[in-house]
């Protein structure tokens, strides 16, 4: 294997290492991860860290049941997310900036935006970046889910090159480890289809939200982008001397030669369709081999009740071809749909626009 080569990295950071207790915060196995990254930016590389275990850290504070609710677990959050700083500050002999994000920071353009430029202030002024989800506010809607995507939209968002996810297992096997002794680990992995989600459980450990599978997503996602993403043991100090010298221990996803912009990753990845546009076969054509922007005489029904600026999916024969930012609601589309953009004002006695999604709010599926 050719030897492993990054500049700015995501560092994931599993609950089950920062929490292994499930009860507090632990530098148990955390020592040799904070000073691979330590070591790395001596020599002049750039690192993001993404920290789970705010709950698990908060856990021994808050009385609950065996299953605790909601607002028990925010207040588990609100305490962890202190310890779980304090702990990571007290392994870095450098300064650390906390980030709380939420799904509906990274799916609003301008705080997407204002995410991209904090982090490079940061990292500009050697400053490491520390990012986890805002537990003690988010509500089931506005989640992320876990930190694996989580870590996954923060190397897209940064442009990192590299997503390194620490977890408790050595890497990606070819049958559950925990189950079958002959298990082997796939040290490389080229392309991600069906037949490698397949090869994910569920959840790992009590203390975390993600298992193999997200870990999968987030490969998934950063791969596609161009962005080489690697799954190690993070409980394994000789993980990262072997890191150091860059070599892999653990399992590579080769990353994918990308064209997308910034905006494009962002429209790609990170927005949720609030509904899907069918077109006609004139409407795909021109959007998948001319590159056009979605003009209503080519829209032939709509799904969900979208508005004016969600982002949507565009289907051709039940085929999702493209996403964009529309310009129209679902109960204006119904109105002008198949008319010539000319007929938009007579119509509806206003109007936003010629086009419905525009090229430079579209990206290709």
């Amino acid at each position: 294997m050719k030897k492993l080569e990054w500049q700015r990295a995501v560092v994931k950071v599993g609950s089950s290492l920062i929490a292994p207790s499930d009860n507090q915060c632990s530098a148990k196995y955390l020592a040799h991860i904070a000073q691979f990254i330590t070591d790395s930016r001596k020599l002049g590389k750039e690192v993001i860290l993404v920290s789970s275990g705010s709950v698990a850290a908060g856990r021994g504070k808050i009385a609950h049941n065996h299953r605790p609710s909601i607002a028990e677990k925010q207040a588990m959050a609100a305490i962890g997310q202190m310890e779980m700083m304090s702990n990571w500050a007290k392994l870095f002999a450098s300064d650390c900036a906390q980030i709380l994000l939420t799904s509906d920071d990274l799916h609003d353009r301008t705080r997407y935006v204002n995410i991209k430029n904090t982090l490079r202030e940061l990292l500009k002024n050697h400053i490491i970046p520390i990012v986890n989800e805002n537990d003690t506010v988010a509500i089931n809607e506005l989640k992320v889910g876990d930190n694996d995507n989580l870590a996954a939209y923060t190397a897209l968002v940064s442009e990192a090159d590299t997503l390194i996810i620490c977890t408790d297992i050595d890497g990606l096997y070819n049958a559950d480890p925990r189950k079958n002794a002959d298990a082997s680990l796939m040290p490389l992995v080229t392309s991600i289809d069906q037949s490698i989600f397949d090869l994910a459980g569920g959840a790992g450990t009590s203390s975390g939200t993600g298992g193999m599978y997200t870990k999968i997503q987030a490969a998934k996602k950063c791969v596609s982008s161009g962005i080489q993403t690697l799954i190690v043991n993070g409980r394994d100090e000789e993980v990262f001397t072997t890191l150091a010298k860059g070599e892999l221990a653990g399992t590579s996803f080769t990353p994918l030669e990308s064209n997308h912009s910034a905006r494009g990753n962002w429209l790609k990845y990170t927005l949720k369709p609030k509904g899907t546009i069918r077109v006609d076969q004139g409407a795909a054509e021109a959007l998948l081999e001319n590159g056009a922007s979605l003009l209503p005489p080519g829209i032939v029904s709509t799904t969900k009740k979208f508005e004016s600026g969600d982002a949507v999916n565009i289907s051709y024969k039940k085929k999702v071809i493209a996403k964009g930012l529309v310009l129209y609601s679902a109960a204006e589309l119904s109105q002008i749909k198949g008319l010539n953009s000319s007929d938009i004002e007579d119509t509806l006695g206003y109007t936003l626009g010629e086009v419905v999604v525009h090229r430079d709010d579209l990206v290709l599926l």
